[in-house]
């Protein structure tokens, strides 16, 4: 079996998990700290237009207005997935030996990049200390990620001196600003991408805020013109209920939520730290990487031949399963980080009190070792 299949299969598991919470339990039993949360907040009006051509004829105008505030830029694009808009983007400006390089403030990047770069045959470069990135003769292509899968956020100064670099050369900048767009700007107060000199970005809809999961790019009207050509091409753009999604939640989002959860996350790490764990604090919540996950278990049973990664999906699923928290290694597409990641920012941390998820957390770690020391690994992931 492939590590993607395996994926899968794992995320399939997550998703039964969660069919029978619901079935048994009602949906507002689920306690989702994923930060990717989503929604469809339409009105009965917005769901008379789900037509074919009555749905884009009117929400396009809205998502312009609302997504040009949000993102900035001349004008955007609305996509179903932000893969599609990263893998429409490359397959527009990138060709066969091309170079892209990739800067972004801790690995790994979104597997789309890596992925789309070698379907259109070029090479593909990450850095992640300012002080080796460079640009080849044959780099047609800059990434920046803003902020990354476990919420590592890019300095603007960073930003800016890559920016400059690429443009010294006239090569294009895009910017994968999934969950940055609204973290990189709440928290830390950076501009949009755009206004610091980005030619492109893109920002992934249920990420931060209460969104299908879905894409939305921006930048000059002539760049997404020409991306727009090939997600038509491909089937790549956002069917009407996503556009909708997309607009009630941008016009619901504040920046609020998340600044409040910057302030409120360091006395829940330091009710953790006094269980003598080790987490570490993000913008809006705290973590477990997956190594030190291993480390918690290992100092319980012992040693072990387990992977970490393995390990964490199982910690994510009996988070799931006896807390009904769900975190993305367990309901993750394959390539999603294993970091068990809670954000406090989310809605549904209003279900739970801080004491009650220091618990979880606790008796969740004695649940992985007992699995592990067991041999119960598999049936906890694939039965």
């Amino acid at each position: 079996m492939t590590i993607e299949l395996d994926e899968i299969k794992k995320r399939e598991k997550g998703l039964k998990i969660i069919n029978e919470k619901i079935k048994n339990e009602g949906i507002d039993s689920l306690i989702d700290l994923t930060g990717l949360a989503g929604g469809f907040d339409v009105t009965p009006k917005d769901i008379s237009l789900l037509e074919t051509y009555a749905g884009p004829a009117v929400f396009d105008e809205k998502i312009q207005k609302v997504g040009i505030e949000h993102l900035g830029g001349e004008k955007v694009l609305p996509l179903n997935r932000t893969t599609s808009g990263i893998a429409a983007m490359i397959m527009t400006y990138v060709k066969e030996g091309d170079e892209i390089a990739h800067y972004l403030p801790e690995e790994p990047g979104h597997p789309s990049i890596a992925r789309t770069a070698k379907l259109v045959g070029a090479d593909y470069v990450e850095y992640t200390d300012i002080n080796d990135f460079k640009i080849n003769d044959n780099t047609s292509l800059v990434v920046i990620t803003g902020t990354t899968m476990d919420h590592e956020v890019i300095s603007e100064n960073d930003f800016k001196y890559v920016i400059n670099k690429a443009k010294e050369q006239d090569i294009l900048v895009f910017v994968d600003d999934a969950s940055g767009a609204r973290l990189r700007r709440a928290v830390y107060n950076q501009p949009t991408a755009i206004d610091l000199g980005a030619d492109l970005s893109v920002t992934s809809t249920d990420k931060l805020m209460e969104g299908p999961r879905g894409g939305l790019m921006a930048g000059s009207e002539k760049l997404i013109d020409e991306i727009k050509l090939t997600v038509n091409q491909y089937g790549f753009e956002a069917q009407a209920p996503l556009v909708v999604g997309m607009i009630k939640a941008l016009e619901k989002y504040s920046p609020e939520r998340i600044k409040e959860a910057y302030v409120e996350k360091d006395e829940l790490y330091q009710k953790l730290i006094d269980k003598g764990l080790n987490p570490l604090t993000t913008p809006t919540g705290f973590m477990f990487k997956e190594d030190e996950i291993k480390n918690v278990v290992v100092d319980k049973i012992g040693e072990m031949d387990t992977p970490s990664d393995i390990i964490a999906t199982v910690y994510s699923m009996l988070l799931l399963e006896n807390y009904n928290i769900v975190t993305i290694p367990a309901v993750g597409m394959p390539g999603a980080s294993k970091t068990i990641r809670i954000d406090w920012s989310a809605k549904d941390s209003d279900k739970i009190t801080m004491d009650e998820m220091v618990c979880a957390i606790v008796d969740t770690f004695n649940k992985t070792a007992e699995v592990c020391k067991n041999n119960k690994v598999e049936q906890v992931l694939y039965e």
